[in-house]
């Protein structure tokens, strides 16, 4: 399921531009005009990315960022400002704000390819990370104290707890598509699929790919 991005700028030419060149490159792009719009769009989709101008409209880029890394679901969402304003006091502005890239406009796609993926990338492996570090840290049930009644253990399947991408990356190994084969289908590098392949050998407890591929299937993991 490709991921989605908001685009929030006021000029129309920019948001088609940037909506075509994304959705070209495999993603899912909704817009919006203004920082009214896109906060609306952002609590009703929760998108994995957002692009935005600063000056808007009835709600600035400042102003939508500042709002959107109050609400904790938010905190770790990538933000790009696209923007004419491209002095050093503003751009220090857009950081203290909570941009995690300002890029000044005008821009070339390319590179804002190359930042949308680079921040994709690092976000769904610090969610990936989170993840398997609460799955480890839940207490363990406790053992039955000595001389107290046994209560019969029974064996309970295995259950993990993979992100989006994780489970995307599983069912291509499973089919036995290589790293270079996985990036292409994803949008990702090698190097990034190594890194999720690490961290379902890791979250299942196996040793390899082939061990990996073993075990998802017999546990019913993918489809």
């Amino acid at each position: 399921m490709p991921l989605l991005i908001l685009i929030a700028d006021d000029d129309p030419g920019i948001r088609l531009a940037v909506k075509d060149y994304l959705e070209l490159a495999g993603y899912s792009v909704i817009t919006a005009q203004n920082g009214r719009e896109a906060l609306f769009l952002l609590e009703t989709y929760h998108p994995y990315l957002l692009v935005s101008d600063i000056k808007m409209p009835g709600k600035d880029g400042y102003d939508l960022v500042k709002q959107v890394r109050q609400r904790p679901e938010f905190r770790l969402l990538p933000v790009i400002f696209l923007t004419q304003r491209n002095t050093t006091e503003e751009r220090i502005i857009g950081y203290q704000a909570g941009c995690d890239v300002y890029l000044p406009k005008p821009f070339a796609m390319e590179e804002l390819g190359a930042v949308i993926r680079n921040l994709l990338e690092r976000s769904q492996m610090i969610q990936s990370e989170r993840q398997f570090s609460d799955r480890q840290s839940k207490p363990k049930p406790l053992q039955a104290q000595e001389g107290s009644e046994q209560v019969p253990c029974v064996e309970q399947p295995p259950s993990f707890k993979f992100t989006q991408r994780e489970e995307q990356v599983l069912i291509l190994l499973t089919k036995g598509h290589s790293n270079a084969e996985i990036g292409n289908e994803l949008h990702l590098s090698p190097r990034t699929i190594e890194k999720y392949v690490s961290s379902l050998l890791r979250k299942t407890e196996t040793s390899n790919r082939a061990e990996l591929v073993r075990f998802a299937l017999e546990h019913h993991l993918v489809d």
